[in-house]
């Protein structure tokens, strides 16, 4: 007797139907909560962006936000400019984020493309556009372009176009204008000498525990733990429209316990004594006039003079993350344990943060010649 064997049984989808066409091209469909079936407007490349339509009409669904693509189709603003504000106003963005997409929406895309159709701007008008971008600001211009990418994307998920017509090479990421070199352990003690006392510890913990500045200016009393010798993240600080704002770390990886080195333990009693808030919700570092959060702006005064003092004029505050990366490598910590410690939800971000010290390489090639007398002895 011969055992039949089963056939090889396509993988439903969870929600809705994908069927793949003679063209090659994937078309979607589901039933929706009016028991009809509904059909996505146009057909999609990709297998990807089919599921990702599908799933964008189930979050409707479970949100209660859901109207048939038809009518939504029929009421949808036609400009970039329309599109574009409904958009923002439809994603779950930090305070900063927002900010920075409504500044990039105003300042760069906006008034060159808001006034057209989605559907006119096909890849020839956003290569005219990014061209005439400024390229003495390439961070800027690579966020501007990524976010026309995101928006044009979301349009041909919502049926609006059919391709993105966003395909200019590399435009999406930018080369580090500023090159950083990291503040040896010298003049991270000329710096730490020459700024006010008040400030001290902040230095020191930027630069040996890595922390940024929002994270910094946030931390209160309770987030101190001396008996285990730790800070614990889990808010950060942000000025929005010139007030502060405070939420959630810059990552989900960002709120996290970061070990005091044993050194710092007796600056951060010091301290605690001599400048932070009073109470369990004090802050570390408050400001001086109004006991609030201090402003980077007043902070950077006195950093421009500390640093300038310890001939490192063009350390930025932040480069600082990149001193604590260096030193934490240096001891054998793993790239997992530099993100732990950093606050980095991927590995690509760590090794951005890591660095050659300086001197390093010379310490490396008396090793290695070393290794070689050893042999020989």
């Amino acid at each position: 007797m011969v055992a039949k064997t089963k056939g090889k049984r396509k993988q439903r989808e969870p929600f809705g139907r994908i069927r793949k066409l003679p063209s090659e091209r994937y078309q979607a469909a589901y039933i929706g909560p009016d028991v009809r079936l509904h059909k996505a407007s146009a057909t999609f490349d990709t297998l990807v962006d089919a599921r990702g339509w599908v799933a964008g009409e189930r979050r409707r669904i479970d949100a209660g936000t859901w109207t048939a693509p038809e009518r939504r189709q029929a009421s949808r603003p036609a400009t970039l400019d329309a599109y574009a504000d409904a958009w923002l106003a439809d994603r779950t963005l930090r305070p900063r984020t927002r900010e920075l997409y409504r500044r990039l929406l105003d300042q760069k895309i906006l008034p060159s493309l808001g006034g057209l159709p989605v559907a006119a701007i096909d890849p020839a008008t956003v290569r005219q556009w990014y061209s005439g971008l400024d390229s003495a600001a390439p961070t800027r211009r690579a966020h501007a372009y990524a976010l026309l990418r995101t928006i044009l994307g979301g349009a041909t998920t919502d049926g609006l176009i059919t391709a993105n017509p966003c395909h200019v090479r590399g435009a999406g990421s930018s080369k580090r204008v500023h090159k950083i070199k990291p503040a040896s352990f010298a003049e991270l003690e000329a710096i730490v000498e020459a700024i006010p006392d008040r400030y001290r510890l902040m230095v020191l913990l930027g630069a040996w525990c890595a922390l940024r500045f929002g994270e910094l200016a946030e931390l209160r009393r309770r987030d101190v733990d001396l008996k285990v010798g730790k800070i614990m993240i889990r808010r950060a600080v942000t000025v929005v429209g010139g007030r502060p704002v405070v939420g959630l770390p810059k990552s989900d990886a960002g709120i996290r316990d970061v070990a005091i080195p044993p050194h710092l333990l007796p600056v951060v009693r010091e301290h605690l004594a001599s400048f932070a808030g009073w109470g369990k919700d004090g802050l570390l570092f408050p400001a001086v006039t109004t006991g609030g959060h201090l402003r980077e702006s007043t902070f950077r005064k006195a950093w421009h003079k500390a640093r300038d003092a310890a001939g490192r004029p063009d350390l930025r505050f932040h480069d600082l993350r990149h001193t604590g990366a260096v030193v934490a490598a240096q001891t054998g910590a793993t790239l997992a344990e530099l993100m732990s410690r950093l606050g980095h939800s991927t590995p690509a971000m760590a090794i951005r943060y890591q660095h050659a010290a300086q001197d390093r390489d010379a310490e490396i090639a008396k090793l290695l010649s070393a290794m070689v007398e050893r042999r020989h002895v």
